[in-house]
């Protein structure tokens, strides 16, 4: 009888113990993550099947023009961001055939720009592959944001002069799960939330939660812009404990609200003011860039400066307008 009744109270010492583990892991952990406004890096990836010139069903702005460029076409390639920019004029000023398909047909796996043809006029290498591409020879002209300091390095290695035409504006913006609570940051909370020194969205207004500050690969157009934006305050390395928290990251403006569109997600306001349209016109929004037609001094392609000048026309301007980016002029 004894035994027995010591037999349980072990049985019963142990779903204790169990229950109690299983109860304090939920409140550290499985608690915190399921509401933890995280999930906020996934944004989402360019469908590049979506902006194919030539393509009655592509989600690409057509106007009407005379311009139209024969002869020896110019390579265009670019950043994620400005796909819908530069596909759209290659579709309003190229020829029907200039943008090829190795297999003859584009892939629903060219993801990264594999599927495009060694002799397509349209190339997607993306901002990292694409900056090499330039200064290698490979593209004409690239459609990107300002380049990163090892970029620049590598230019100057071999020996290139790349110019840059800023051709449309367009804003760089800060993100959150749109179930956080926190709509606006000022600047130098974003800094010192990258820097380190708030880790925790109860001390800018929100819920008492870790931040997870999500950086992007390094050489992309919006690393580069996030370096930038931080001057001299350097990124930290966050807390292992990050990924208990709510995520914040950054893009560009029409990346994240006309491209990718997630509704998991939303802008915030910096300093008070919403990364719109209107606030990146009249420049009251505090992060508005340039994005750069960029080519080589020495590209003798005729055809280059013709297309950069018809970009910064009136026609070449409503392209980036009605492509979902605000015009430099």
């Amino acid at each position: 009888m004894k035994k027995t009744i010591r037999q349980l109270a072990i049985l019963a010492a142990a779903v204790l113990c169990f229950v109690a583990f299983n109860g304090s892991m939920y409140l550290l952990l499985t608690g915190r993550l399921s509401n933890n406004f995280s999930g906020t890096s996934q944004a989402g990836m360019l469908d590049v099947a979506k902006y194919l010139p030539h393509e009655e069903a592509s989600d690409l702005a057509r106007i009407e023009t005379d311009f139209t460029l024969t002869g020896e076409l110019p390579v265009l390639d670019g950043a994620a961001a400005l796909v819908p920019v530069y596909a759209a004029i290659v579709d309003n000023v190229y020829p029907v055939g200039s943008v090829t398909y190795e297999g003859g047909t584009f892939s629903d796996d060219n993801y990264y720009g594999e599927n495009f043809a060694p002799d397509s006029k349209m190339q997607y290498k993306n901002t990292v592959r694409g900056y090499k591409a330039i200064v290698d020879g490979e593209t004409d002209i690239l459609f990107c944001a300002s380049p990163s300091a090892e970029q620049t390095a590598y230019a100057a290695e071999k020996g290139v002069e790349l110019v840059y035409t800023p051709v449309g504006l367009e804003a760089f913006v800060f993100f959150v799960n749109a179930e956080n609570p926190v709509d606006n940051l000022t600047t130098e909370q974003i800094r010192a939330i990258y820097g380190g020194t708030i880790t925790n969205w109860r001390d800018v207004g929100g819920a008492d939660r870790i931040i997870n500050p999500v950086t992007r690969l390094a050489g992309s157009g919006s690393q580069s812009a996030m370096d930038a934006f931080m001057r001299e305050t350097k990124i930290a390395r966050k807390s292992l404990f990050a990924i208990t928290g709510g995520a914040i990251g950054f893009s560009f403006r029409y990346y994240m609200d006309g491209i990718v569109g997630n509704d998991r997600v939303k802008m915030l306001s910096l300093n008070g003011v919403y990364p719109s349209a209107e606030n990146i016109a009249d420049g009251s929004y505090p992060i508005t860039v340039p994005f750069f037609a960029i080519y080589r001094t020495d590209n003798d392609n005729p055809n280059v400066p013709l297309l950069i000048d018809w970009i910064l026309s009136e026609e070449g301007q409503t392209i980036i307008a009605e492509s979902g980016y605000v015009r430099i002029r």
